[in-house]
């Protein structure tokens, strides 16, 4: 075991817990609900770019994304900076219209909202059922990145690593809730930036400078300094499909929706934008391109997912890798922890609380539960991740896809269209999902499409159509078309 690289991980994890428990002493001084799954709305702006910014740069972009970037080439790092505007495309689209919805509704989840907005049962469950299973497949993919970490760079086996970063999140998000999340996220995002910085100098200095990686890379293969990759993967429809996948869909996620629910007031939502996009932008750039030019340094790497951790223990002291283990470890909880938030809540809030309201007087029995429900959920993700691929990035995006799928027209829609109704909600949901699990599963492009793009065209018009026929059903019944 490399104890130069734990000694530095051991006290940054010392700092996250100590603000857990600082957190956890919060808990106590208002409504347990608001304050464990919204952190009783009073979020800065810095701590509201930090934790958007982080909560989306997950195991993918310091462990998936690098390692495609490294077998890819540069073309996968052009690729990656499609994502620097999500967090202010997320929080300008969203940011007041949620916040003052949420206020005014006292709404805690998305599914509070969705509730209020169509007034359907039907569509809350449908919603909890879709995000229960997207953020399961999300959360195993940041287990298999946190374990891929301290598998490499500590010198354990995949299953001890696994365990102590299961243990590790757990546990936090357990003790402290949205507040202990939200305030480890401005920790960690500030430590990604730093590692980010950190790694990508020590990268190219070990590669002789960038025009020397660059054309090192061009003797390994010509196609890794190509725009398009090798076998001309990276073609315009491909671009194109991941613009939407992991840009402009990132609206429809959930847990970042959440984040616009939660912020103090105006003015740290507009901080939020400009720091949070500048924060993303150096992550995106810094990590892919370490990604992509590692392939000199290491060339025959086997599992590509190792390339960053690989590449800390290659061209970093041993102390200061340890110090930047934070940054993709920071990356992979701040996401994982989020999604343990809002999973949490769909049990306790929108489940368990919808069919007994009453429960919600007795705080200390919701705290047991919603602890528990963290606990439980963290277990169960262990075993999903026992055998993970070589490369998490797909399984990644598969999630990220599922949920805008299902929740992009339906948020938007809701948001901005006073005629949208739970009829063409429901449809928009199904269908959406549905084609999006069809395509991808049956490896269905149309004109070589990544399958978010037909999922979401034929969700919108199902949404349409299924609206029409809403509006004559709520008029036959009331007499009047309403919202």
């Amino acid at each position: 075991m490399n104890l130069g690289v734990i000694f530095p991980l051991v006290i940054y994890l010392v700092f996250i817990f100590g603000a857990a428990l600082y957190a956890y002493s919060k808990r106590h001084q208002g409504d347990f609900l608001t304050e464990y799954y919204v952190g009783n709305r009073s979020m800065t702006g810095f701590v509201l770019a930090m934790t958007t910014a982080a909560t989306y740069a997950s195991a993918s972009s310091f462990v998936g994304g690098p390692g495609a970037a490294y077998k890819f080439g540069l073309g996968w790092v052009l690729l990656a900076m499609i994502q620097v505007p999500v967090v202010w495309f997320a929080l300008g689209t969203l940011g007041k219209k949620f916040a003052m919805l949420s206020r005014e509704t006292n709404a805690l989840t998305i599914n509070d909202l969705l509730l209020y907005r169509y007034k359907n049962k039907y569509l809350v469950w449908i919603a909890c059922i879709a995000l229960l299973l997207a953020f399961f497949a999300a959360m195993t993919v940041q287990f298999i990145g946190g374990a891929r970490l301290l598998e490499t760079t500590i010198g354990l086996n995949y299953t001890q690593a696994l365990l102590i970063f299961a243990v590790t999140v757990g546990l936090y998000t357990f003790i402290g809730g949205f507040r202990a999340v939200v305030l480890t996220d401005a920790i960690q995002g500030t430590v990604m930036i730093l590692g980010t910085v950190i790694l990508l100098g020590g990268v190219i200095y070990a590669a002789g400078g960038v025009e020397s990686a660059v054309n090192k890379l061009a003797t390994i293969d010509p196609s890794l300094i190509s725009p398009y990759g090798p076998n001309e993967m990276l073609s315009f429809s491909f671009m194109a499909s991941f613009w939407v996948l992991v840009c402009f869909g990132v609206i429809g996620l959930p847990h970042t929706a959440v984040r616009c629910m939660s912020y103090k007031d105006s003015k740290a939502l507009h901080r939020g934008m400009i720091i949070g996009t500048i924060v993303l932008s150096v992550i995106m750039l810094g990590m892919h391109l370490a990604g992509a030019l590692g392939r000199v340094i290491i060339p025959d790497l086997t599992i590509p997912d190792q390339v960053i951790p690989a590449l800390m223990v290659k061209v970093l002291p041993p102390i200061v890798a340890g110090i930047f283990l934070a940054a993709p470890m920071s990356a992979i909880m701040s996401t994982i922890d989020a999604q343990l938030i809002q999973s949490s809540s769909i049990f306790v809030k929108d489940l368990y609380l919808s069919a007994k309201p009453e429960a919600a007087k007795n705080q200390k029995k919701i705290s047991r539960f919603s602890s528990l429900i963290t606990l439980l959920l963290s277990a169960l993700l262990v075993i999903a991740a026992l055998n993970p691929p070589d490369m998490i990035i797909w399984l990644n995006l598969f999630a990220f896809g599922g949920l805008e799928a299902a929740f992009l027209w339906v948020i938007i829609l809701g948001l901005y269209w006073e005629k949208a109704n739970a009829y063409g909600a429901i449809a928009s949901m199904i269908t959406g999902l549905g084609i999006y699990i069809g395509f991808t599963t049956a490896a269905i492009k149309p004109f070589n499409l990544h399958a978010i793009v037909p999922s979401l065209v034929l969700g919108l018009i199902a949404f349409l159509i299924a609206n029409k026929f809403g509006e004559k059903q709520i008029k036959d019944t009331y007499g009047v078309v309403t919202n």
